[in-house]
């Protein structure tokens, strides 16, 4: 059960959640929770989830282990930061969680009760859409809000026309 979303309410605003990660189609779902972030005067807020099951099987370097993922996200969330800066000219919010991506989207949503949409993208190669996107359509997330999934093939204009 989800807390009620407050994105209506006098000095809210609607927030559009997209998950930064590795993977090459992440830059499209950040593009299309951009555009739509603008077109309702909402907010942006950009998340990376560092697994932190990787770090139990080499107890000797969690530490440092802990330390380079860390620095990585921030990189991968700065990256993405920059490129939401220069093309669309929005501040997004940036925030690092560790622990089970699932389990962080679903307590973030919790806790801030301006989060209204979940926006993920879609791969488009043989291994197929990812494991968070085959989560949702499996229904082993659940997400508590709408969640939007954007093929990895669309290009900018065409995200454009959409958003």
């Amino acid at each position: 059960m989800v807390s009620r979303r407050l994105s209506r309410e006098a000095g809210h605003r609607r927030k559009f959640l997209a998950i930064v990660d590795e993977t090459p189609e992440c830059e499209r779902a950040v593009t299309y929770a951009s555009l739509r972030m603008q077109s309702t005067n909402g907010v942006l807020v950009l998340l990376y989830v560092i697994d932190t099951e990787d770090f139990q099987h080499f107890l000797g370097v969690e530490k440092i282990m802990r330390e380079e993922a860390t620095a990585a996200a921030h990189a991968a969330l700065d990256a993405q930061a920059t490129r939401v800066r220069q093309k669309f000219g929005i501040e997004p919010e940036l925030v690092v969680r560790e622990g089970s991506r699932v389990e962080e989207i679903h307590k973030l949503i919790e806790e801030d009760q301006d989060i209204a949409i979940l926006v993920l993208a879609a791969g488009s190669g043989k291994e197929g859409p990812g494991p968070l996107v085959a989560s949702v359509v499996g229904k082993g997330a659940a997400f508590p809000i709408p969640v939007t999934i954007i093929p990895q093939t669309l290009s900018d204009e065409e995200i454009e026309n959409l958003g």
